[in-house]
């Protein structure tokens, strides 16, 4: 309230989409839910882009090298 008198306003839509959704661990299996928060490249998305809080933009970033791992996503898209 402090920030908006002197003419801030606040950045972001809210909450994240796994907060929302009250997703207590980003799963590594959900590829559909990973590819939505990477580029075409293969390139996480940041937690200013994708919107998601620091919790879990944690768990998304250990999903995210799990798949890569297990071959469910690319390292890097040719």
């Amino acid at each position: 309230m402090a920030y908006e008198k002197r003419g801030f306003k606040k950045y972001g839509r809210g909450r994240c989409r796994f907060c929302r959704a009250k997703v207590k661990q980003v799963d590594w299996k959900d590829i559909g839910t990973l590819s939505r928060l990477s580029t075409g490249q293969g390139k996480m998305f940041s937690r200013k882009r994708s919107g998601n809080c620091a919790r879990h933009q944690r768990q998304f970033k250990a999903a995210i090298k799990y798949a890569r791992f297990m071959a469910l996503m690319p390292y890097v898209a040719r």
